[in-house]
């Protein structure tokens, strides 16, 4: 990058700042790839340019990086917005948002390395280096954000940096300076409320989540981050702990395995309860506060499983195991899917079986609730949270049916997985519809019976997704009886399923 330019500073295009903006000015704002594109070839040369003194280089680099943020966010509502995709184009707008924060962490971390290590000019950057370390702990916890919307593998190396440019702050007493982050952005930050927003999204199991609850996690965390709590000494109230001298990521503060002076120990602290109050005000309502800035709308259920999730992960009593789990080492036959699910359950059904969908995993560890597995060969992009799953374990011949609400790479070709049991007992089935203005439907779907009927108070039930609309019930028949299906409570819904919660009522067959 160095050689597109002279030996001088002088030479580099943006030497002057009224040069800067005229560069600025011309990036295309009607196409925001080929702008972020633009932006990070300027961001990686300022970054890169031994001749500019440390105050121009921090200049230079607000500038870019303030250009970029309108592309930015276009891009970002984008991916987030659309449910459907084309893999290219996916896999496109991920890598330049994910390139975006990885090349704005790099500069900003250049800019305050000047600070840090004396640099001739570093006393310029005094007034402007609480906003570099706002700006640059933002990018870093983007990274470790857009990592796991792809479940990509935990980089060790971004906390490392996150540690030191904290670590820095508190060092040189600026991590409660208050500033605004971007024009336009409502209220103030400071260094420490970043370093606290980015700690708490980890403590948030991110992992377990889909892309759109990782999303609204991360809002809602920017919306209540003024109620975080965090400490030197270890307190009652307090969950979690971060080793700014260690480089991992947060843990338990019941793990804690040692002490030490570069311990921080952190909580949600009244964000808990706020987190009850929005959950109650979601139900009552049906949406979020406006107070709340969120990227697109979110289904009520979606918000309020969110919280659900929040509040059992941010509590002071760590979430328990409903059961002990086992480790074991064996293989699990494995294939995915409504249909592939229902074909291994009924070979001679609709749907064939198809072989090219199904995999060999290693099961890790077992307990009444699941499997822990991992995967030695990932095939294919419907590998994510939420997909369903047909379980054969090694030397069985029944098929148990499972989804995954766990999912981390840890390569690009391997990963783990951590797998719910639905039911171990299933069964293939056919159910009608019925809805009470037009009587009940002659033609059947196919469906999955996760529980036997004969012997518990309520049935649960895949089907394909959508089939069942509001309102409606369903007709079972089995061992000679006709069960009428009353749908309750709210239903689980994935790419191509619902899981259906029903009373169950048995009918006369003269009705």
């Amino acid at each position: 990058m160095m050689k597109l330019f002279g030996g001088g500073a002088s030479d580099h295009p943006m030497a002057e700042v009224k040069g800067a903006r005229v560069i600025l000015d011309a990036i295309p704002a009607g196409d925001p790839f080929k702008a972020l594109e633009d932006l990070n070839h300027w961001l990686e040369s300022v970054r890169a340019w031994g001749g500019f003194k440390p105050e121009h280089r921090a200049q230079i680099v607000q500038m870019v990086d303030e250009a970029a943020q309108v592309h930015l966010r276009k891009l970002q509502r984008e991916y987030l917005s659309s449910q459907r995709l084309a893999k290219f184009h996916e896999n496109r707008l991920w890598s330049v948002i994910r390139e975006w924060y990885r090349q704005s962490a790099l500069a900003f971390a250049i800019c305050i390395d000047a600070y840090a290590t004396g640099q001739k000019g570093w006393e310029d950057l005094k007034q402007s280096v609480p906003l570099l370390t706002v700006r640059a702990l933002r990018a870093y916890a983007a990274q470790m954000k857009w990592q796991h919307m792809r479940y990509g593998p935990a980089e060790n190396s971004l906390w490392e940096v996150v540690a030191k440019i904290y670590a820095l702050s508190e060092n040189r007493k600026y991590s409660q300076s208050k500033v605004v982050a971007y024009a336009g952005l409502p209220g103030e930050t400071s260094p420490e409320q970043e370093f606290l927003k980015t700690v708490m999204f980890a403590a948030s199991s991110p992992d377990s989540l889909l892309p759109v609850e990782i999303e609204l996690v991360e809002r809602l965390i920017a919306h209540l981050a003024g109620s975080f709590k965090l400490t030197a000494t270890l307190q009652p109230d307090i969950v979690y702990c971060f080793d700014l001298a260690n480089h991992e990521p947060p843990v338990r503060a019941a793990h804690l395995p040692h002490r030490a002076p570069t311990l921080r120990f952190f909580a949600a602290g009244g964000a808990v309860k706020e987190i009850e109050k929005l959950a109650q005000t979601v139900k009552s309502t049906g949406a979020m506060p406006s107070s709340i800035a969120l990227v697109g709308n979110y289904e009520p259920e979606v918000v309020l499983d969110v919280l659900d999730h929040l509040a059992l992960h941010w509590s002071p009593k760590p979430p328990e195991r409903k059961a002990q789990r086992h480790r074991v080492k064996s293989r699990l036959t494995v294939t995915y899917g409504f249909d592939g699910v229902h074909a291994a359950l009924d070979p001679t059904g609709e749907v064939q079986f198809d072989p090219s969908k199904v995999e060999s995993w290693i099961v890790e560890n077992v307990s009444a609730g699941g499997f822990g597995a991992s995967v030695p060969q990932i095939k294919g992009e419907w590998l994510k949270i939420g997909c369903l799953l047909g379980l054969q374990p090694e030397g069985g011949s029944n098929w148990v049916v499972g989804v995954i609400r766990r999912f981390q790479r840890e390569s690009a070709q391997q990963g783990t997985v951590g797998i719910q049991t639905l039911g171990r007992a299933a069964l293939p089935v056919q159910v009608r519809l019925q809805s009470g203005q037009m009587g009940t439907s002659q033609d059947s779907e196919a469906a999955i019976l996760l529980n036997p009927i004969d012997s518990a108070p309520e049935a649960q039930l895949l089907l394909r997704a959508n089939v069942l609309v509001a309102g409606q019930n369903l007709e079972l028949e089995r061992n000679g009886k006709v069960y009428l299906l009353l749908p309750v409570g709210g239903t689980e819904h994935g790419d191509d399923y619902d899981l259906i919660r029903c009373r169950q009522m048995i009918r006369d067959r003269g009705e």
